[in-house]
């Protein structure tokens, strides 16, 4: 049995690994605001429940619960999106 540092050892290395896959996403939501003309275009509310049914299920058959992911993705989409309208805002101001 492993003990309660061995997990926590192994949920860091998640963590840091998740992390960089994080700042990949960003990478590429700031390579998509660039194609985006207008908050309308950035919010994209058909994707977003496209994007958050595909990850309910890759979690179901991963086994994960679909409900944690779908909790997840939301808040991962929500500060991307947030992220998104910065950048845009950014580019159009005058």
């Amino acid at each position: 049995m492993d003990s309660l540092s061995d997990v926590r050892a192994r949920i860091d290395a998640i963590d840091g690994d998740l992390v960089r896959l994080l700042a990949e996403r960003q990478g590429l939501v700031r390579a998509a605001a660039a194609s985006k003309a207008d908050a309308g275009a950035v919010r994209a509310p058909g994707r977003v429940e496209q994007v958050v049914a595909l990850a309910r299920e890759r979690a179901a058959s991963a086994g994960l619960s679909p409900e944690v992911a779908e909790a997840v993705w939301r808040a991962m989409i929500g500060a991307f999106i947030d992220l998104e309208l910065d950048e845009h805002a950014r580019r159009t101001a005058p």
